[in-house]
């Protein structure tokens, strides 16, 4: 699934390319998405062009003159921009013609992605209102964690992995900063004190900001906005590595659930 990286990669690869341009049209092939696309697309977004693309969360905000198109990748989607012209293939649903002979195009094998419009404050959107604070701002600290946890007995994992408590921060960045930081993923949430937060919330921003710079993880479904994979995954320190020795200890790495996830962890470096 693209993550928050994933996602803010895809997001710099387009902004610059349809920055300024008019909407010519929009092309809906299967409008079973996660949420059936809107029959009238094409109607709301016409003639009006790209003020920028932001992201919150792992929604793209493509903002327009007087309204936002808000696009969620689902399970397996990406999208490229595509001269004008291309044949579709079968995956293909959903493309969104531009002046100048782009389209920026939808793929999604799965269907579990999402478009919406909205001529309010995309902010306000239904899908956004309660979304917890970005992990790359300032809002996002580790007192911000230690307070939101008090009390909790869900293991810190699924805490961190709770869009509430901070965005974008899903199943293989949530096992990497753990591991950074030196917390056992199943330790109950209101049983870490300030200080580990603090350690926590740092290696979020710093394995968050790794995999951006390198362009995204390399997962089987995702490719950036140029149609290039991201190249992070080959710097993972746990994910994905059951039995291969700790990179700190040479402990053998464990694997366990939470959360209905699996999870590779240090029993020796993490606690």
């Amino acid at each position: 699934m693209p993550e928050l990286p994933e996602v803010e990669t895809t997001r710099r690869g387009i902004a610059p390319l349809i920055a300024g341009a008019e909407v010519v049209d929009a092309v809906v092939r299967d409008h079973r998405l996660r949420w059936p696309v809107p029959g009238d697309l094409a109607a709301q977004v016409r003639g009006r062009s790209v003020r920028g693309v932001d992201r919150r969360a792992k929604y793209l905000l493509v903002r327009l003159d007087d309204r936002t198109l808000i696009i969620h990748l689902g399970m397996s989607g990406s999208l490229q921009l595509v001269p004008a012209g291309r044949e579709s293939g079968r995956h293909d649903h959903v493309d969104v013609v531009f002046s100048g002979g782009r389209v920026l195009r939808y793929t999604d094998p799965r269907r579990f992605g999402s478009f919406h419009v909205t001529a309010g404050d995309a902010a306000d959107h239904p899908l956004l209102a309660r979304l917890g604070p970005e992990p790359l701002e300032p809002a996002f600290t580790g007192d911000w964690l230690h307070r939101r946890s008090r009390g909790r007995r869900q293991a810190v994992k699924a805490f961190i992995m709770d869009a509430a408590t901070v965005v974008g921060v899903g199943n293989i960045y949530a096992a990497e900063a753990l591991f950074r930081a030196g917390i056992h993923p199943a330790r109950a949430a209101g049983r870490i004190g300030s200080a580990r937060y603090r350690r926590l919330a740092e290696a979020v921003r710093q394995v968050l900001s790794d995999a951006i710079t390198a362009g995204g993880t390399t997962l089987r479904d995702f490719v950036d906005g140029d149609g290039r994979p991201g190249y992070f995954r080959q710097s993972l320190y746990v994910y994905g590595r059951a039995g291969a020795p700790c990179p700190a200890c040479g402990r053998p790495l464990r694997l366990i659930r939470v959360g209905q996830r699996s999870t590779c962890y240090c029993s020796r470096c993490q606690r």
